[in-house]
């Protein structure tokens, strides 16, 4: 009875948990932004200033700008008519009443206006229907592109837009394919991959929820990442378990035996592994920036679910359909299974491993025959017959590799590369910089005391980055005057007095160059060093400290990832000299992964190079995943040297475990190659990555490297442990 009722229970329960979750699909928006300012550090001055700008400004609408150009010199019907279409603007939904003025260039070949935007509105569908509103309205051979904050907002808006589905579409039909080619059955892919779907769902529920209270901070970068972690873990798991229950289908008659010594058997490693990518995933709660800091936990939480459908709805699901789920390649049990007394020694060894003494003692070992031929037993007839030759030259090989690291051009993107592809506010920028300051529209907010307004001002305006300079007191008369370095001006009328109960000002710089460019961040670290004591944020600050923020996290974790995964492995394999030369080859994979990103993405895809977040998210999944491979390995092989002694026990554990380790590979790799389909910078550069990294330790370093150099050592590789005496 109890038989029957636990897989039921744990079939309705996971059945609810995704009835649940899976409407949420397509409300993580609700709960969701990708305003950089918001996960920037408190203590950072764009940060500061951001929370202070509402008293200097009576809205906090976000900018756009509205750029009209023209291959010939406008007319004065022709600027008269955009001015006209400029007014209308205001009946469009979401666009604030104080729509500045349409204003000429000095060329005469172009106009901009700058149009605010409700911050509570849709970003996005308002920049588009304000797009479609002026092109209806101004003359013919006027070109019409909104760009400035909120272009570039849309522009990030509607590549994220196929998170929900594209992304999620793809990723399910690749692992689909995979499994139907690596099981060749009717059924068991859609068991497997339905675990992997409502492990989804339910890891959804449970974020969303979280988000919606305020206790995490979730964005479309953050959202891909967990759709495609929870997928590919899940599936890894859900692989490495039905491996244990066919082997135990060959052993025994009866499906329930089977699936517990499956269960057993399959329980170490998973729990090992899940436990390895959470805690690496948990160092990221130590990053300044919240955009990292908020992935680790929302990630965690992906992986437990990953876990528990593993391990709970896989077996009941299992459990329901027995051998039929593999059908047509239906296993039976063997009519004499191979079976070998424990000695002494081994028993011994298995109390070691915490197993119970008197079951290491009294109950046979069985452990499968290798496999003698097929690619598994060549690779591994490999590895015994010049076991130094192969780790020395795949270790070369991937030295080589990794000797391009340095060619990694990770010191952040402008903002209008950031999406890929086609883009308006990426070509209503161009247009801008032609024929306007660059900046225009995103200008630098620099806070001051009132007392140090114009020598500040001062400052500002001898910096050959800055073309123009205004002031605005806190509860001053709306708009703004203009500053030179004779004093304070006004539009028209006498300037507002900048004397308030904070006592501070506000001044709005104009940047010579466009807001992202790497000249106008080299502007505002210059104004930073040259007014220590203002606070100087907006656009391009923000991007400015973004990328301190993130370069500081790269230094600070990447350390403490390698430490706590070292510590984690010596407490599994219970040696110190394994863990450390597991953790040294997936480091030199990651790195051998990065040298040839680097290539390809400068001299292939040609991108304008990378968030400094990039190699750390790199580093994260790469040697955490990396190790699961050689946790599945190694504790497998564990068991077998126990039984075997070290160097039979590599070889058996390679063939054994070759086929479903690589098939989880290519699973997971799978998975993140969906990244690309985002058109999102960073997502496609981490796509690549992590996909090529994971075939890299799939088929080099878990296959060749790693038994080859455990062969060469021998026994020693359990180090301290009795094992290697």
């Amino acid at each position: 009875m109890i038989r029957v009722t636990l897989p039921a229970l744990l079939i309705v329960a996971w059945l609810a948990g995704a009835s649940f979750g899976g409407p949420l699909f397509g409300k993580i928006s609700e709960v969701s932004s990708n305003e950089q300012t918001a996960y920037l550090p408190e203590s950072a001055d764009a940060t500061q200033v951001q929370e202070r700008l509402g008293e200097f400004q009576d809205s906090d609408a976000i900018p756009a700008i509205a750029v009209f150009t023209s291959n010939d010199e406008l007319t004065d019907d022709e600027q008269q008519r955009i001015t006209d279409a400029v007014t209308q603007v205001t009946g469009v939904d979401g666009v604030a009443d104080d729509v500045s003025p349409a204003l000429p260039s000095e060329d005469g070949l172009a106009m901009q206006a700058f149009v605010p935007i409700d911050s509570s509105a849709d970003v996005g569908d308002v920049v588009t229907a304000l797009g479609e509103k002026l092109r209806g309205s101004v003359p013919d051979g006027v070109d019409v592109a909104v760009t400035g904050p909120a272009g570039f907002t849309a522009d990030l808006a509607a590549g994220f837009a196929g998170i929900d589905g594209l992304l999620l579409g793809v990723a399910l039909i690749a692992v689909l394919i995979i499994l139907v080619l690596v099981y060749r059955s009717a059924l068991l892919p859609f068991v497997v991959l339905s675990t992997s779907l409502f492990a989804l769902c339910v890891a959804l529920l449970v974020v969303w929820w979280l988000a919606k209270w305020d206790v995490l901070l979730l964005s479309g970068q953050t959202q891909g990442i967990l759709f495609i972690l929870v997928i590919g873990a899940a599936t890894d798991y859900a692989l490495l378990f039905v491996s244990r229950f066919r082997e135990e289908l060959r052993r025994t008659s009866d499906k329930a035996s089977a699936l517990l010594s499956a269960w057993r058997g399959s329980l170490e490693p998973i729990a090992a592994s899940g436990g390895t990518v959470i805690a690496g995933l948990l160092c990221l709660l130590l990053s300044d920036l919240k955009s990292n800091s908020t992935l680790g936990p929302v990630a965690a939480i992906g992986i437990v679910f990953a876990m528990l459908s593993a391990l709970t709805l896989l077996p009941a699901l299992l459990f329901v359909f027995g051998r039929a789920a593999f059908w047509p390649r239906v296993p039976h049990a063997d009519a004499a299974p191979a079976v070998r007394e424990a000695t002494p020694a081994a028993a011994e060894l298995g109390a070691l491993a915490f197993l119970p003494v008197s079951r290491a003692v009294t109950a046979p070992i069985r452990t499968p025959e290798p496999h003698t031929d097929g690619i598994w037993g060549r690779v591994a007839s490999l590895v015994s017959r010049r076991p130094r030759w192969v780790w020395l030259l795949t270790t070369a090989v991937l030295i080589g590799g990794a000797a391009f690291v340095p060619q990694l051009q990770a010191d952040g993107v402008p903002q209008s590369d950031l999406v890929l592809g086609a883009s308006e506010a990426r070509d209503g920028q161009a247009a801008l910089g032609k024929h306007f300051p660059g900046g225009s529209g995103s200008p630098v907010y620099t806070i001051v005391p009132e007392d140090a307004l114009q020598d500040t001002a001062d400052e500002m305006l001898a910096n050959d980055g800055v073309t123009s300079v205004a002031v605005t007191a806190a509860d001053a008369p709306s708009g703004s005057a203009p500053v030179t370095e004779d004093g304070i001006q006004s539009f028209g009328g006498p300037a507002p007095e900048p004397t308030v109960e904070s006592g501070d000002v506000l001044l709005q710089a104009t940047l010579s160059d466009a807001a992202d460019s790497t000249a106008a961040s080299e502007t505002v670290r210059d104004l930073r060093e040259a007014l220590p004591d203002a606070l100087v944020g907006g656009v391009t600050a923000t991007a400015v400290d973004t990328n301190h923020a993130s370069i500081h996290d790269r230094g600070l974790i990447i350390p403490i990832v390698l430490g706590v995964i070292l510590v984690i492995l010596m407490l599994l394999l219970r040696s110190i000299l394994a863990p450390i030369l597991l953790v040294a080859t997936t480091v030199l994979s990651f790195g051998t992964a990065m040298g040839v990103s680097a290539l390809v993405f400068n001299h292939v895809l040609d991108f304008p190079g990378a968030d400094p977040a990039v190699p750390l998210f790199g580093f994260v999944f790469l040697v955490a995943l990396g190790i699961d491979y050689n946790i599945f390995l190694m504790t497998r092989v564990r068991e077998e040297s126990i039984a075997h002694g070290t160097r039979q026990g590599i070889l058996r554990g390679l063939s054994v475990t070759g086929g479903v380790i690589t098939s989880a590979g290519v699973v997971l790799a799978a998975t993140f190659a969906a990244l690309a389909v985002i058109p999102i910078l960073f997502l496609a550069q981490l796509a690549f990555i992590v996909a090529f990294g994971v075939l890299l330790d799939t088929f080099v370093v878990r296959s060749l490297l790693v038994p080859a150099l455990t062969y060469d050592i021998g026994r020693k590789i359990w180090w301290p442990s009795r094992l290697s005496r």
